[in-house]
């Protein structure tokens, strides 16, 4: 009986878990570039001295969703919408260098690009991007971003600098508790997308369907209520039998 009320109580842990992570994604259903946090369980031996008979339920980061978001056209310059595979370098809390979809650019008083969330963005050489005073801006297909200084004419356009977009591949990203992607292999750094990188004008929408995450969240939800219940009864089984073996005795 113990064996049984264990499995009940690691798996209505692990159902708790994933609630935790459908949660997070419907909070991001409207965020531009964010991807779909996936969860998954599996069955884990407790290892030890004895017969090995007790199986924990754990809960599992499946990764994310790799599928891409819709495309939603805004006609702002400072937004982009990358490439499949390609993702945006930015700078993280701690100075490092880390990754996102999320294309909402903006500028800060200083000139400072950075995204929705504040993080840098970072050069084609890994530094923070400046932009100074402008009329016009404009970022290319290959990620180039060039201004019209304010008071100019059109012809005193010029290139101020290369956004750093880098082609990598999904196994290869992990996410931070930041939301921020990193390199699982920091020795081996992304190579710098070619050819088309971004599309400027127009945002990646998030990827979770919010019907099916709904749907997910009720069906785990009863999935819990199950393994309460098992638990319950697993107890009020345990009480009778050890009344019957004290009557017995």
């Amino acid at each position: 009986m113990d064996k049984a009320l264990y499995v009940a109580m690691t798996g209505a842990r692990a159902s708790l878990q994933a609630q935790g992570t459908v949660s997070h994604n419907l909070a991001n259903a409207d965020t531009p570039g964010f991807k779909e946090a996936l969860a998954n369980t599996e069955a884990f031996r407790i290892q030890g001295p004895g017969h090995p008979s007790r199986i924990d339920a754990l809960h599992v980061d499946a990764g994310f969703n790799r599928r891409v978001g819709a495309q939603q056209v805004t006609g702002n310059a400072l937004d982009l919408s990358l490439q499949p595979g390609n993702w945006l370098a930015v700078q993280a809390g701690d100075g490092s260098e880390a990754y996102t979809r999320a294309g909402a650019l903006s500028l800060t008083p200083n000139g400072q690009l950075v995204t929705a969330e504040g993080n840098a963005v970072l050069d084609d050489n890994g530094n923070p991007l400046a932009i100074p005073p402008y009329q016009a801006i404009e970022i290319g297909n290959d990620g180039t971003l060039s201004i019209i200084p304010q008071g100019e004419g059109p012809q005193t356009m010029a290139m101020i600098g290369r956004l750093r977009v880098v082609n990598a591949a999904d196994d290869r990203l992990t996410r931070g508790l930041d939301g921020l992607m990193r390199n699982t292999d920091p020795q081996q750094p992304f190579t710098a997308a070619t050819g088309k990188a971004v599309d400027s004008g127009m945002l990646e929408a998030s990827n979770v369907d919010a019907a099916g995450a709904l749907v997910q969240m009720i069906q785990l939800q009863r999935q819990f209520e199950m393994q309460v219940k098992v638990i319950k009864h697993g107890d009020e089984n345990a009480r009778s039998a050890n009344s019957l073996l004290r009557l017995n005795g």
